[in-house]
């Protein structure tokens, strides 16, 4: 532990020491980059600092812990460094690159028919009220309402810093458990839904070039195939290099259908390099949504029970409802310790 925080040491050291180069004062985007650097590592540096003379204080005390006062400071000193060392290493866990960005998300009922459609319906007002909470605010993407109620398919952007530190652990399967309203015998159904979460990629993130991209306008249509444009507004967008499909008929107009398609495309194209760099670091993985069976799921909705489990944890929470009207702080909060755990353990 010694050496590692003595290389942390070493290299805001050179920070400091290169801050002081008026080459690097006469450069912005160096000393930009220097000074955010300099940032990360001031207080981690304080912390290992006191670490090493609590540490000192700590043998010493221990010398003389024959003295009662000297072993009970000898007690607290040895918490103190220990509280330390905690705090020192999960700052040094890598943090996400995206964890800052706005997000694109996309619902999809999947196994379950129309009650399938109508719990993706729920899912969504349950993360618009999540995002509202948090002072995010949602921008409508694309919707394919299902005649039943719900949607079959529905694209938002949700704006605001560090949202996707906060909804990126709810990309997966999300499996219901309940009597839909149109079944008469009381019989409780199983139905799936899943969710994509997406970090919004800007155009300095992912470079598309223009002759790659196949783009298809098309009449816009309602559920039954109700026409509700008369000009071709709607766009499909097909990458070819990758073969991804994006289409977006929300807007009336085609320009606008054309920009938010564009947007979904790159935040696609972004998560593809991610997991392919990703896959090439810890093996290959199965894709978050899976097939959307009702055997693939990260969390279970019991509405008989009024309990929601989290099966990638094993928490459950018995409070359906209030997780229904957007309050998953303990879900997230609980997700990210489990990955900020996981990540000291592999850095070990």
């Amino acid at each position: 532990m010694e050496e590692r925080f003595a290389e942390i040491e070493a290299a805001f050291a050179e920070v400091e020491s290169a801050l002081g180069d008026p080459e690097v004062l006469a450069d912005p985007s160096q000393l930009a980059e220097l000074g955010k650097r300099h940032a990360d590592l001031k207080d981690v540096v304080a912390d290992i600092r006191r670490w090493r003379e609590a540490g000192t204080d700590l043998t010493e005390a221990r010398e003389m812990a024959e003295d009662p006062d000297m072993a009970q400071l000898a007690e607290d000193l040895e918490a103190e460094v220990a509280s330390l060392e905690e705090k020192i290493k999960l700052a040094l866990v890598p943090t996400d690159p995206n964890d800052s960005k706005d997000v694109i998300m996309e619902i999809r009922s999947a196994a379950g028919g129309d009650e399938a459609s109508i719990w993706a319906g729920d899912l969504l007002r349950m993360y618009e009220r999540y995002a509202e909470s948090l002072g995010f605010r949602i921008e409508p993407m694309d919707a394919s309402a299902a005649d039943a109620g719900g949607y079959d398919k529905v694209t938002v952007a949700v704006k605001g810093r560090g949202a996707y530190s906060k909804l990126k652990y709810e990309g997966g399967v999300h499996r219901v458990q309940r009597v839909p309203k149109t079944e008469s015998q009381g019989r409780v159904h199983t139905s799936t839904a899943t969710v994509a979460v997406l970090p919004e990629a800007e155009e300095v993130d992912i470079e598309i070039d223009p002759n790659d991209v196949k783009i298809d306008t098309y009449r816009s249509t309602g559920p039954g195939g109700q026409s509700v444009n008369t000009t071709d507004s709607a766009v499909r967008l097909t990458h070819v290099p990758t073969g991804v499909v994006v289409s977006m008929q929300d807007e009336k107009s085609q320009l606008q259908n054309k920009d938010k398609a564009f947007r979904v495309l790159r935040a696609r194209l972004l998560r593809m390099e991610q997991e392919k760099a990703e896959a090439e670091l810890a093996g290959a993985r199965r894709d978050q949504v899976g097939t959307g069976g009702r055997s693939e799921k990260i969390r279970t909705y019991n509405y008989k029970d009024n309990r929601v489990t989290d099966h990638r944890i094993g928490l459950t929470i018995r409070r359906l409802d209030a997780v229904l009207e957007g309050q998953l702080d303990e879900f997230v909060e609980a997700l990210a310790a489990d990955e900020q755990a996981t990540k000291l353990s592999e850095g070990d």
